[in-house]
């Protein structure tokens, strides 16, 4: 058995923690589930406990919830060079860590946004409530193209790839894949991101291991 175990559900946030622990360099097994109704299957939430939320990574007796502090507790455990994570009092830990919270409180929260008016609204016009509800996703996905034109490098903070972008990537390629707020619109900056980032060593590797796809 592998020290660290990811417990992975198709089409999630899984692929995030994967990309970290193979560019961490760390073994880990993989407890894979495909989606039963959309949801995750009940073995895997009975085997993770919390909200039976995935990802899920147990290191130990450790059991960890949220891509985001997953990442970062990965970070701050294992990477002794800091290559994903800036040290505590770096300026450039906070630039990062910008991006980890973003992905999800800024990125996720408005794209989600979108998708429940396509599943739960019952009444009422759902095209009219989506378009609406899309705009906080245009101005996301400008601002994103506006900061990688900016950078010096095919990452969000420069060449070196950091946890900002093992974050970010899965949440810009769920909103294109799902075209969740784009109506129609592309925004070709963010779409070679998503394209560098897959094109990693690292990134192939967590997606031939775990079978990820959207």
């Amino acid at each position: 058995m592998a020290p660290i175990t990811l417990y992975f559900l198709q089409a999630s946030r899984s692929i995030r923690i994967a990309w970290v622990l193979e560019e961490l360099g760390l073994d880990y097994e993989v407890v894979f589930a495909d989606r039963e109704n959309g949801k995750a299957p009940q073995w895997m939430k009975d085997q993770t406990g919390g909200l039976g939320k995935l990802p899920a990574l147990k290191d130990g007796d450790l059991m960890l919830y949220e891509s985001g502090n997953i990442t970062e507790y990965l970070c701050d455990t294992y990477d002794k060079q800091n290559k994903l994570l800036p040290p505590v009092g770096d300026p450039k830990r906070y630039a990062v860590l910008h991006w980890v919270h973003a992905a999800e409180a800024t990125y996720a929260l408005h794209a989600l946004a979108v998708l429940y008016c396509r599943w739960f609204q019952k009444d009422g016009d759902v095209a009219k409530t989506e378009e609406g509800a899309s705009v906080n996703v245009q101005k996301d996905l400008d601002y994103l193209g506006q900061v990688l034109e900016m950078s010096k490098g095919k990452f969000l903070l420069g060449e070196q790839l950091t946890a900002a972008d093992c974050m970010m990537e899965f949440t810009a390629d769920f909103v294109f894949a799902r075209k969740l707020g784009t109506q129609g619109k592309s925004w070709p900056r963010v779409e070679q991101y998503v394209k560098d980032c897959q094109a990693t060593s690292t990134w192939q590797k967590a997606q031939k291991k775990t079978g990820h796809k959207l």
